[in-house]
Order: structure tokens, then sequence, then C-alpha cells
């Protein structure tokens, strides 16, 4: 039996990781951005290439390349099956289907998200940082103000001030003062502890209190007038960016907007437009082919990076500033276009169903024209008990419109779709998928 590690082996390997973490510091001094942009981009691109060699494929225009050929083969193939099936059993009318398989357009938001999550959140908590060291080198000031009053020079004032808690200054000054103690001058020290804080602000103040250590007059007065200052410039910027939330609430805003119409366009309006698509008037069914739902996810996709890049350039100065949002914004938008817009995608867990086309026989109808009534469609479990509340993706092979082209089982399990045929006689099959399951109906289309 292996011995359980105590406290002290814990705290002896966190020292050790501590000090080889600052012996890399030291020695070789590596700039964050490699752990935040360079370390993430290399994973995001590692990530696309490995799926991309897994066969994954970018899900854009697929369907209205293929067009007809493709479901007309689709048919062949399900028609041979049906004709096997018949010369044993007329009974079943399901069959498996693969389902859906993540896309490599999602692979790709996936890996964008990787590789500007760090990097946002590390410019957020930097800029948080330096606007608390900005308002805490005010009150810095201020004392160092007052210890010139009381009649220290200012050396002597801010190895004072070393002494005291000046929270996440502290170091700073604390340095600072060490370095006037072995030698070194009051600017050189002071230009130091400003270049160490990475605050533009800091070290233009840094500056005027330096230059106003070598000038006549009353020093104390003009330091205390620059911490002042400094504490209206912060609380201008604060006011600022407090006016400027309101466009950033917008834009969140018209965010949901756009997604509430294209929302409104896949569930409603576009269903119609590809029943109009497979009439003869329109020739071939290229509109009923087109796939809405994916190029709407990735219209939601790119308009949200972008449309985070804007609104940080509106409220923060600058487009890098605006990542954070771009991440909420696409994260927000991955999630809205799983549940309402895509496909759900293909997965082991889900529960085991047969889905049974409600028709006697073949059914019959006219090229181009819509069927008289709905095809309903019954959603069972292997015991063949009703099973409510699964969502069922339609479609119509060789050619034709379905509408709606998803539904949702009823307390009885029951489906309902409506079918327009495609403008050629034949052998149509009505597809309706669901959990890796398939249910079928075939229509025997007649041109009068």
């Amino acid at each position: 039996m292996n011995p359980v590690p105590d406290s002290s082996t814990f705290s002896r390997q966190k020292e050790q990781l501590h000090e080889l973490a600052e012996r890399i510091r030291i020695l070789y001094n590596p700039p964050r951005e490699y752990f935040t942009v360079v370390v993430p981009v290399v994973i995001a691109i590692l990530l696309v290439l490995g799926a991309f060699l897994a066969g994954f494929t970018f899900q854009g225009t697929e369907k209205a390349v293929q067009g007809e050929s493709d479901k007309v083969q689709q048919l062949k193939e399900l028609m041979a099956q049906l004709n096997e099936e018949e010369d044993n059993t007329t009974a079943p009318a399901e069959t498996k289907s693969p389902g859906q398989k993540m896309g490599l357009d999602e692979i790709i938001v996936f890996a964008v998200l990787i590789a500007i999550t760090p990097y946002a959140i590390d410019i957020t908590l930097q800029k948080r940082n330096t606007r608390r060291k900005e308002e805490l080198y005010t009150e810095f000031l201020f004392k160092l103000s007052e210890l010139m009053r009381g009649g220290l020079d200012p050396i002597k004032s801010v190895k004072e001030l070393s002494k005291t808690d000046l929270g996440i200054l502290t170091p700073n000054v604390r340095i600072a003062s060490t370095a006037m103690i072995y030698g070194k001058s009051f600017e050189e020290s002071m230009k130091a502890m400003a270049q160490s804080l990475h605050s533009e602000l800091i070290t233009r103040y840094t500056t005027l209190v330096v230059q106003a250590s070598y000038s006549g007059g009353s020093v104390s007065d003009l330091i205390l007038k620059a911490s002042e200052d400094m504490r209206s410039i912060i609380s201008i910027e604060r006011e600022k960016e407090g006016n400027l939330s309101q466009y950033v609430m917008i834009f969140y805003f018209a965010q949901g907007i756009i997604f509430f119409i294209i929302y409104t366009l896949t569930t409603s309006l576009l269903p119609f437009v590809q029943q109009m698509g497979s009439s003869s008037v329109f020739g071939v069914n290229k509109i009923a082919s087109l796939d809405f739902a994916r190029g709407f996810f990735h219209l939601i996709m790119i308009n949200s990076f972008f449309g985070g890049l804007i609104i940080g350039k509106i409220s923060e100065g600058e487009a890098r500033f605006g990542l954070k949002h771009a991440v909420i914004l696409m994260v927000a938008g991955y999630i809205a276009c799983s549940i309402f817009i895509l496909p759900p995608p293909a997965t082991g867990g889900q529960q085991q169903i047969k889905i049974i086309g409600m028709t006697d026989g073949t059914l019959e109808g006219l090229a181009a024209l819509p069927l008289k009534d709905p095809i309903s469609f019954k959603v069972t479990d292997l015991n063949g008990n009703p099973v409510n509340s699964t969502v069922v993706q339609f479609s119509i092979l060789p050619s034709g419109s379905v509408s709606p082209i998803s539904d949702t089982s009823d307390k009885d399990g029951i489906v309902k779709v409506k079918a327009t045929l495609g403008s050629t006689p034949g052998n149509y099959i009505i597809l309706a998928k669901a959990n890796g399951m398939t249910g079928r109906v075939v229509v025997d289309v007649k041109s009068e």
C-alpha cells in the first residue's frame, strides 16, 4: 500500500515549482504574451489540424453544391433497401441514420475561443490592475506632499512611505527606497518605479514630480496639485466609461435582435420559401437544398466576433479590449444556435426509439404540388410506447420541400409534416429522423 503524502511533501513540491518558475523568469524573462497569445494560438491551430485530419469537414454550402444528383442517389439507395424489406415483410418503416456530425466550422469556433480567451482575460485584469495602481499612486503623491510639507526632503519622504502599507504599490515603493539607499538618485529611482508600474499616466506625473523636486518654490504644493490633477483625470475616465456603457448594452441588445430575426426566418419564413422553390416555376429545387441554418450560424459567429471588437473600440478606445465582449457574444451565440437553430448532433446516449410512418401503403400525389393531407409519423420506444418531446427532422428525396423542417412529438408521440413534391414524376420518400433513427413514407408521384 502506497503511503499518503503529508502536507510537508506538498509544501516542498510547491516550493520547488515556485523556484523553477522564478529561475525561468530570471534567466529567460519570457514575455507574458507567450502564455496568453502564442501558446493558445498554437493549441487552436493544432485543434483545427487534428479535426481536419480526423475527417471533420466544413459544413457550409455543401448541400447547395451537391444539388439534385446526391438526392437522387440517396433515393435509389433507400428504394433498394425498401424493396429488400418488402420481400420479407411489409411492417418495418424505419432505418438507422448516422446522425448529425459536428462540422469543422464548429471546431474553428472552439479554436477561436481558445486562442482569444486567455489574452482577453489577461488584458482585462491588467487594465483593472493598472487602474488600481493609478488610484493608489494619487494617494502616494498626496502622502509624499504631506511628508515634504512636514520638512522632509523627497528622498527621506519616499523612505518613510516605504515603511507604510500602500497596497499593491508597496513592493514598488520599497524597491525605489532601496535604490535610493544604495546611491541612486531620486529621479532615477522614481522613473524606474514608474516604468515598473506600466502606466502612461503614472509615468507622465512621475516626470512632473521629478521636475518639481528640482525647481524652486513650494515643491510639496506642486506634488499635491499633481495628485489632485491625476485624481481628476481618473475620475473623468471612469465617468466617460460609465457613459459609454449604455452603447455596450445597445450592441448586446442588437445582437439579441439579430438572433431573434434569424430564429424567426429559420422557423417560419424559410420553410415557406423552400416550399415555393419546389414548384415547376422555379425549376430545380436549389432553394430547398441550401443549408440556411448553417449559414445563419456562420453569420452569428462572425458578427459576434467583430461586434465585440467594435464594442471595445467604442467603449475603451482599443479594439483589443473588445475581445472579452467577443468571447461572451460567441459563447452565447453558439449556445443559442445549438438549442434553437442547428440540428442536434448524434450522440451515443440518446434514447432508443422507433419512427413509424402512419400511412396505409404507398401514397399518391401530383408533381410540383403539395400533398392534400399532412403525413404523420409516430415516435415510440422499443416496446411501442409513445415518446413525447423528441425533436424530429424532416426531409424529402429526391426533390421537393417539407414544412416544418423539424417538429417535436406530442404526448402521443405524433409529429406531422406537409410535403410539396418535386416536378419530376416517380417515387419520392419523405424522411423523419431523430436519435439516429429514420422513418419513411413513400409517395408515388404522377404528372397528372
